[in-house]
């Protein structure tokens, strides 16, 4: 008599399952430590400097560039929601130069 193999847990234990094994948990890891072999850098009056700060004082400075001129035209007296306006306008300008000088 031929005997077929007991089904999974039948008998008490469980099959195997990948999501069990302990190098599973180090996977999203590897996967997000890809972004890290490239730290782009500025050289600034002979010292390093991260690419995103001077991404952000640029977008700051241009931001506050945009209000200067929309206070001049007359325009600004009539904006509704400024600090969303212009939290935006600053999340553009850095946006914009990050993609513009350091994409790779």
């Amino acid at each position: 008599m031929i005997q077929e193999p007991p089904e999974p847990g039948r008998d008490g234990s469980s099959p195997p399952l990948v999501l069990n094994q302990p190098w599973f948990l180090f996977l999203p890891t590897i996967l997000l430590l890809g972004g890290c072999a490239h730290s782009p850098t500025v050289d600034v009056l002979g010292s390093y400097f991260p690419a995103w700060m001077l991404c952000i004082i640029v977008g700051l400075v241009s931001t506050l560039i945009v209000r200067l001129l929309l206070i001049g035209f007359g325009i600004y007296a009539h904006l509704r929601l400024k600090p969303v306006l212009f939290s935006c306008t600053a999340i553009f300008f850095t946006l914009a130069v990050w993609l513009v000088f350091f994409k790779n």
